[in-house]
């Protein structure tokens, strides 16, 4: 059995990007850029206004002239201006028009007044000149984004300012997610069956591996029969470059996660980890494919994936694997008693004085799943903390 950290460190070492592809902007969102966004042309590509008003030639408002003869009108696009300005003529002009030659600042409309043909004015228009100079965002060839940026909604409208229809990004890893049980029955139907129990975790990890930059290839509910589950984790490691199987995790005799890919060769990256919950995960490689094996019980399924699954996810997607594992410090609400031998990650939400833990930490739970927005992390044989001791803290 190992520690987390060690854990942490095998998983980055087998997290590493699949490859590169090419994909329109606007299905871009939420992966991960594999080649730099250098701009294709400047921005702003002239001089053009920051307000509405009027644009005009600041040697003309230095030299005393409150009132300026209107000449034309500016919108931004095709519609300019395109007869320089002479001494004594203004513009009227719209956000985002380019200036006409001649014009360096623009006059706002709620500070003059438009009489006949001309406007007029009073006092000194202030130091703004209301201008966004050409190339003051970017200039062509500069770098927007960095290779390995997540695409945000916010890095996509950069990319598009870019001018760039299309991005390399690396490749969504493919997720086949195998649920194991003979209890197991598709939710809506575990009251029609004595000793049923609606098949839930599955549900859960394929909102994480597509929060966490995956590609979900394929879900399936297995019984207990090594035969078919052999069968079934051929056709998963044939169409996924990552299996991840849920239950039969321990040692009992139907307990049959690992031995249904021992026909095809699998190595074991690590077998037990010493954290609670979850201390029967594992992860094992068949050649290139990568194969995580989660607990039954879904409250420790979901805080393994979530420890284990998300990291490893994110590496092959092009991000660091730990960026996922973005731990920070925050306050104890309430406070925790002792630790147990094993390195603990509690279930947790924020509170109005800092962090609490839920109340039951069992690992079947599932009530208190839906409350949880953190794990708080505890180091084995910890002692107890009253409130307002620091503790780390991991988005959930």
């Amino acid at each position: 059995m190992i520690t987390f950290d060690e854990a942490c460190r095998r998983i980055a070492g087998i997290a590493r990007p699949l490859g590169m592809e090419t994909v329109p902007l606007e299905m871009a969102w939420n992966r991960v850029l594999a080649t730099p966004v250098v701009a294709a042309h400047m921005a702003p590509c002239a001089a053009v206004s920051a307000m509405d008003g009027y644009a005009v030639r600041d040697a003309d408002i230095r030299a005393g002239t409150n009132r300026l003869r209107v000449v034309g009108e500016a919108f931004a696009g095709p519609g300019g201006h395109d007869r320089p300005l002479e001494p004594g003529e203004c513009v009227r002009i719209f956000t985002g028009a380019r200036l006409p030659l001649g014009a360096d600042r623009v006059l706002i409309q709620e500070n003059v007044q438009a009489v006949a043909g001309e406007v007029c004015f009073e006092g000194s228009p202030g130091g703004a000149r209301h201008v966004r100079a050409a190339g003051s965002d970017f200039a062509p060839g500069d770098v927007l984004l960095e290779a390995g940026t997540p695409l945000s909604p916010q890095a996509l409208v950069t990319a598009a300012a870019a001018d760039c229809g299309t991005l390399q990004v690396f490749r969504r890893p493919r997720v086949a997610i195998l649920s194991t049980g003979d209890e197991l029955v598709s939710p809506g139907h575990a009251a029609e069956l004595r000793g049923a129990v609606p098949e839930s975790v599955s549900f859960g990890v394929c909102a994480l591996v597509r929060a966490w930059g995956g590609e979900v290839v394929g879900r399936r509910r297995l019984g207990d029969d090594l035969a078919a589950l052999r069968s079934a984790a051929r056709a998963a490691l044939d169409e996924a470059d990552v299996v991840v199987t849920t239950g039969g995790a321990s040692v009992g005799e139907r307990d049959h996660s690992k031995t249904m890919f021992t026909p095809f060769g699998m190595t074991c990256v690590f077998e037990k980890v010493a954290i609670k919950p979850g201390k029967p995960v594992w992860v094992g490689k068949v050649g290139d494919r990568i194969v995580v094996g989660l607990p039954g019980n879904p409250s420790a399924a979901m805080v393994t994936a979530r420890l284990v699954l998300a990291p490893l996810l994110a590496g092959l997607s092009g991000r660091s694997p730990a960026s996922a594992l973005a731990w920070r410090t925050a306050t104890l609400g309430a406070g925790l008693g002792d630790g147990c031998d094993r390195e603990t990650f509690l279930r947790a939400r924020t509170g109005p004085e800092g962090v609490r833990s839920l109340g039951s930490q069992d690992s079947s739970a599932q009530r208190g799943l839906a409350a949880t927005e953190l794990l708080i992390r505890r180091p084995a044989h910890a002692t107890a903390l009253d409130a307002g001791a620091a503790v780390d803290i991991l988005a959930f």
